[in-house]
């Protein structure tokens, strides 16, 4: 009985060593075979240089070429309000009238007076000059004829107070009276707002002052267009630099012929810089973000260790700069005509073969226009 055990052993242990001799003759045959792993499917963009005008972009608000809330300017009750809340005026048209009703009494009543001393005034004239008269009553019907005419220009000047027009052409907002409503001297009637052309008013830093011109071209954002871009030029540069935030005034003019813009609108402004400046660019997808160093891929021609020739990639460390849309500027480690990977880069490594298929490239402008937004 022993003896059978013994030789059931002696034959599994033949039977396992046997099969270990195999996987070890199989294992050093697979390890003698040079192992490529197949080549990563890529696609491939050439870094060109560009020459791209650099930007300085600042917070502005919209400002009307001119603009006022008319304010009464004698007290008195309102009888007409000719232009309403929302009208396009003109320079000069009546906008509110006041009640002038005891105005115009003492104007008639002026008048008349002033018609009588014009001719006492004519008839003593005549008198001196046929030297039927004194001096002194000549005298006393010239003045009184001048102080006549002045009661009534000053009547008219009240009642042309109580007609509140229009200083400019433009349009009237929300009326703050109603007819039959006293109002006080100096109370807010209407706001008036002329809003072709408008302002964008908006501060940048000191130190870029020297880069700034009058004329020079603004692009300007607004948040409720903002698929529609507008275009101004700068009219005015402050003479003076605030001292508490040392930034100064920049004041920016565009064409508003529809009205589409209002006082106080938020704007964003980009002012573009007269020199352009080179660049190297490549697309945003191209960069390998990390936090030891940001790093593209470049397409050159590698030799394996059995000096057989293929396509592979190098990891290249970059110095990025500005970015516009989808393109990314390379300040330093990349020069203009290299191959670089544009997608894919998360999968690749320093050295391994790739294999270029560019049917599909991401997109890569600087002024991309997504279509669903």
């Amino acid at each position: 009985m022993f003896k059978k055990f013994l030789i059931a052993i002696g034959g599994f242990a033949v039977v396992v060593f046997t099969l270990g001799a195999i996987k070890v003759a199989q294992i050093k045959q697979m390890s003698s075979v040079s192992h490529v792993p197949p080549p990563t499917a890529v696609t491939t963009l050439e870094a060109r240089a560009v020459d791209w005008h650099t930007y300085l972009k600042a917070i502005g608000t919209l400002a009307p070429v001119q603009g006022a809330m008319l304010s009464a300017d004698a007290d008195g009750i309102i009888a007409r309000i000719v232009a309403d809340s929302g009208t396009a005026v003109q320079a000069g048209d009546l906008l509110v009238e006041f009640d002038t009703s005891v105005e115009a009494s003492q104007l008639a009543s002026a008048q008349a007076r002033a018609e009588l001393a014009r001719v006492n005034f004519e008839r003593a004239k005549e008198l001196w000059t046929r030297q039927a008269t004194s001096k002194s009553e000549y005298d006393v019907a010239e003045a009184t004829t001048k102080q006549t005419v002045a009661e009534v220009n000053a009547l008219q000047s009240q009642i042309a107070k109580k007609q509140i027009r229009a200083p400019f052409a433009g349009r009237v907002g929300i009326r703050q009276i109603n007819v039959g409503q006293f109002v006080g001297r100096g109370q807010a009637l209407l706001p008036l707002q002329k809003l072709d052309p408008i302002y964008v008013n908006f501060s940048i830093p000191q130190r870029q002052l020297p880069a700034l011109t009058l004329g020079q071209k603004v692009d300007i954002i607004i948040d409720a267009f903002e698929t529609q871009p507008f275009k101004g030029e700068i009219t005015a540069i402050n003479s003076e630099v605030d001292p508490a935030t040392r930034n100064i005034a920049v004041q920016a003019t565009l064409a508003n012929p529809r009205e589409m813009l209002r006082a106080g609108m938020f704007a964003r402004v980009e002012v573009e810089l007269t020199q352009a400046e080179a660049a190297v660019v490549v697309p945003a997808t191209a960069i390998s973000y990390a936090s030891y160093g940001n790093s593209v891929f470049i397409v050159e021609k590698m030799k394996d260790h059995e000096g057989k020739e293929y396509l592979g990639v190098r990891q290249q460390f970059v110095k990025l700069g500005a970015t516009r849309g989808d393109l990314v500027s390379i300040t330093e480690g990349v020069k203009a005509g290299e191959t670089v990977v544009s997608s894919g880069v998360f999968k690749l490594r320093n050295g391994v073969p790739v294999q270029v298929n560019n049917i599909v490239q991401p997109t890569s402008s600087a002024a991309p226009k997504p279509a669903n937004t």
